[in-house]
């Protein structure tokens, strides 16, 4: 395996360890503080990696990046914005051919054994970017609403309140403000950069059109 040909994919790993474990050490530095601040007794790392504050603030996180790349995928199936590269062209909206998505007797000898299998064999795979992105962010949100329904009981006995079970936490506010403020940030971002791409231009980036293209084209036209 040459790196170069998989530096993208390495690239954000290692970006996201890096910040994965920055941020841990930073939580930890806040827990404690707010523990002794309690009267608590301070946490070691690996105590707080493993407990439910740490968890639900990296599963609320989680679960809104990969709502935003499966609404995405689903949404780019059947609506298109004319300019954006985002987009397909307009009139191709829709599943596409056999052939145009070059499955069944339409597949290439390299194509992957499943795009030439018959049944549900192809349907799976012709939706599995989908299922994958549908269910880490299923998983996601369920561990947001476990561990926060954990962090929250333990705020409510401080105050001298009951606690509460999951399923009642996933009707209190603070599971939808914890949820709702990252839906729709991860929104935002989305649109922004479907609208951006129409009229702005990135040299060299697979995400941008050729800098001399026409606004009115998508990356696909303009080739």
């Amino acid at each position: 395996m040459r790196i170069k040909d998989h530096a993208l994919s390495l690239c954000f790993a290692a970006a996201f360890v890096i910040t994965l474990a920055a941020q841990s050490l930073a939580g930890l530095s806040v827990y404690n503080e707010e523990q002794l601040s309690h009267g608590g007794q301070p946490s070691g790392w690996l105590e707080f990696v493993t407990s439910s504050d740490f968890v639900v603030d990296v599963a609320e996180n989680w679960q809104s990046e990969f709502l935003q790349f499966l609404l995405f995928i689903m949404a780019t199936v059947w609506l298109v914005q004319r300019g954006s590269p985002e987009s397909k062209k307009v009139g191709d909206e829709g599943l596409g051919t056999d052939e145009d998505q070059l499955v069944g007797e339409h597949a290439r000898p390299d194509s992957p054994k499943w795009a030439r299998a018959r049944g549900w064999r192809r349907r799976i795979y012709s939706n599995s970017l989908a299922l994958t992105m549908g269910a880490i962010f299923i998983a996601s949100w369920l561990l947001q609403g476990l561990a926060g329904s954990v962090v929250y009981s333990s705020e409510q006995q401080q105050h001298g309140l009951p606690p509460v079970s999951f399923g009642e936490y996933l009707l209190t506010a603070d599971f939808w403000n914890r949820t709702l403020q990252n839906w729709q940030s991860e929104l935002l971002a989305v649109g922004c950069m479907v609208a951006f791409s129409i009229f702005l231009r990135q040299r060299g980036s697979s995400e941008s059109k050729p800098v001399g293209a026409p606004h009115g084209l998508s990356a696909v036209e303009s080739e």
